[in-house]
């Protein structure tokens, strides 16, 4: 052979793909497999026994005072005056029109903007120590009104569901970003090899209007994402094998899958072929851990009623406890989407059907959480992606979309409890005081989890990107 020969040679060989990723990254196709294997599959397969589960449990970098998530996400946007932030004044305004200065640039989702205000629609009271004001549609939260804290000075950039809701929980308007929840496994991982460390739960009429995009992984690896589970039965369809097939045929057939994997793998070193194997060998697992888990008859009469939950029955009651039962596994972070609060009009029946079907299993959650010392250490949120208008839409019993002002509440995980924060002027349409936007939010969120918002990053197209974008500051009136 040539000197010529063989420099081209040695310029073909670098120029090869398989090469790069088995040479260059130390071989990143078995890190990456091995990663996300954990250490006892990793070895049977003859990657590096020094690479460890990328899903293992992992020490945050601050000291977390949060270990874990339960997000009740209430889909449509509550009304935050019927429920949270009573305004005399408005019941006063009621049926006249807004102040002119009021609607000075505003812009309206659909209605006129100078529509007549409506007042509000239901009586609130004073409860707890504290003195939180909610709404007489709450019954139940008022009993835990001094684990809550209320926050009334939310403010979003989106005033539509799908950007909204993408909004709040991946910190962008548009398709394609991390969610909270991908970028809490990715920053904590899990502390339970036999469950995803991120599952959803969709309870409501209909489906969230931003979809899978709210519980997504985007760019980061998708062994992230959340795991849409049914709250009854097998918690995701075809989990249990067909007739003929047993443990040892299925075995058999996934090490057979696993080792044509790997081989790929080898190939072309794409990442996302470990996430394939890890997937099957979950879902193996997950047929030993699943039924006892969704088995809701094994808890005590007592804890069924508190929550309101009936063994065999979908309802967001159910939700509720299968996820306290799934943070009680080691699963890190578990989203309920309740789509149903999107009162164009019919305002006042639906709210109240709405506040039936989540009032007792939210307050039941908290009640739970606490009394087997979970609280403390587990952060729990409700709240939508923005709020209504004090205007009225649909005749005399509607409002619109309003993102300029809205309420959730958040308990446990190191949140001050017993507080309300923030204020909204007379007609609950401005925030007045300690205004949280959905940036800040999410900054404190990942304070509470041990995390620098700005140094929980990933570099994907030529930079760093994190959940708060290039924004947020922690609330720190929000910490206890």
């Amino acid at each position: 052979m040539t000197h010529a020969q063989q420099v081209f040679k040695e310029v073909q060989c670098h120029r090869s793909r398989r090469w790069f990723f088995k040479d260059c990254g130390v071989g990143l196709g078995t890190l990456a497999l091995g990663s996300l294997l954990g250490p006892g599959l990793a070895s049977a397969i003859g990657a590096p026994a020094a690479v460890q589960d990328v899903m293992a449990a992992k020490p945050s970098a601050l000291a977390p005072k949060a270990k874990r998530v339960i997000y009740l996400f209430m889909a449509g946007a509550p009304s935050h005056l019927e429920l949270f932030d009573y305004k005399p004044e408005l019941a006063k305004w009621s049926g006249k029109l807004p102040p002119a200065e009021l609607l000075k640039g505003y812009r309206a989702a659909f209605i006129n903007p100078n529509s007549a205000l409506l007042g509000p629609r239901f009586k609130f009271q004073r409860h707890g120590r504290s003195g939180t004001e909610l709404s007489e549609l709450l019954p139940n939260l008022a009993t835990v009104a001094d684990e809550i804290a209320l926050v009334k000075s939310m403010h979003t950039d989106a005033f539509n569901h799908a950007p909204a809701q993408i909004f709040m929980n991946t910190g962008a308007t548009q398709f394609g970003r991390p969610s909270f929840g991908a970028w809490t496994t990715y920053g904590l991982g899990s502390e339970s090899s036999d469950l995803p460390s991120y599952v959803v739960f969709n309870t409501g009429r209909n489906g969230s209007s931003g979809g899978a995009s709210n519980w997504g992984a985007g760019f980061l690896p998708s062994v992230h994402q959340g795991v849409m589970f049914r709250n009854t039965g097998d918690p995701v369809l075809y989990l249990s094998n067909p007739p003929g097939i047993d443990r040892r045929i299925q075995r058999e057939s996934l090490d057979t899958l696993r080792a044509l994997n790997q081989e790929r793998l080898g190939v072309v070193g794409d990442p996302e072929i470990a996430t394939r194997i890890n997937s099957f060998e979950m879902a193996y697992r997950m047929q030993s851990s699943a039924p006892e888990l969704m088995d809701l008859s094994q808890e005590s009469k007592s804890v069924l009623e508190m929550y309101g939950a009936e063994p065999g029955k979908t309802s967001f009651a159910s939700s509720c406890l299968l996820a306290r039962r799934l943070i009680e596994r080691g699963v890190r972070f578990v989203q309920i989407f309740h789509e149903a609060w999107d009162q164009h009009s019919g305002l006042s029946k639906d709210l109240a059907r709405n506040c039936q079907d989540t009032d007792r299993a939210s307050a039941a959650l908290i009640q739970d959480l606490k009394q087997r010392g979970l609280l403390e250490d587990t952060l729990v949120i409700w709240g939508g992606e923005f709020g209504r208008t004090p205007m009225v839409q649909g005749g005399d019993d509607g409002r619109d979309h309003h993102p300029n002002c809205f309420s959730l509440w958040l308990a446990g995980g190191g949140i001050k409890p017993g507080i309300t924060l923030g204020e909204s002027d007379d007609f609950g349409f401005n925030v007045t005081r300690d205004k949280v936007h959905v940036h800040d939010l999410h900054a404190t969120l990942l304070h509470l989890l041990g995390f620098n918002h700005e140094r929980l990053t990933f570099r994907f197209q030529g930079r760093d990107f994190r959940l708060t974008d290039v924004h947020g500051e922690v609330v720190s009136k929000l910490l206890s």
